[in-house]
């Protein structure tokens, strides 16, 4: 466990590091601070996990009020300022390497908006986007290369939604639906993480990272 400073305070985290040389630097936020979400919900420890195969250096971090992290949750902005401090201290640790940012469910949406409006981002990774809740306006307009990993029988955030704002994203895009998963993919964890270290594996291959 570490810590990094936030604009609310220090921000606890953990990073997952790749067994040979860090070919990229990735940050990975967690699902709602308020339905339970923290870096140790399964799909991230599993999507960090995965990005650490690929030769990632990956950060996860509770957000604000989370666990260890100072300050209180903030519906967004504070959130989004809280990842572009993570994203900071990787690049700091990280400097000159690819950088991507990633996050589940609201995770997504605060790292996605965040990473595509930062220029040292290079791609964007979401799982469980919470598309047709959340303002993507940044995203939608970002010419970086997106992935998304949604449940097929998501009940919060239905597929047809997600295929909607799939199709409105600029390319390049991807799209991974794993067939009977929910929002929390129970059951098809590791074929979350299977589809995460299939799409950003041959990212990282073409970048020469």
């Amino acid at each position: 466990m570490l810590t990094f400073p936030g604009p609310a305070g220090e921000l606890e985290a953990l990073i997952d590091q790749p067994r040979d040389a860090v070919r990229a630097a990735a940050v990975f936020a967690h699902p709602h601070p308020q339905y339970g979400g923290t870096m140790h919900t399964k799909v991230v420890f599993r999507a960090a996990k995965a990005l650490a195969r690929i030769g990632c250096a990956v950060l996860r971090f509770n957000f604000r009020g989370i666990g260890g992290s100072a300050g209180a949750f903030d519906g967004g902005p504070g959130e989004m300022a809280d990842f572009r401090a993570a994203l900071n201290f990787v690049a700091g640790r990280h400097p000159g390497l690819p950088l991507w940012a990633g996050g589940m469910s609201f995770g997504s949406w605060v790292a996605l908006e965040t990473g595509a409006e930062d220029p040292r981002v290079t791609a964007l990774l979401a799982i469980a986007p919470p598309a047709g809740g959340y303002d993507f306006s940044r995203v939608r307009e970002s010419p970086k290369p997106k992935f998304i990993v949604h449940g097929e029988a998501d009940q919060l955030i239905p597929l047809p939604s997600v295929w909607s704002f799939y199709g409105a994203l600029r390319e390049p895009k991807e799209l991974v639906v794993i067939d009977a998963a929910n929002h929390l993919f129970d059951g098809h964890v590791m074929e979350v993480a299977d589809a995460v270290e299939e799409l950003l594996g041959d990212y990282r291959e073409v970048l020469g990272a």
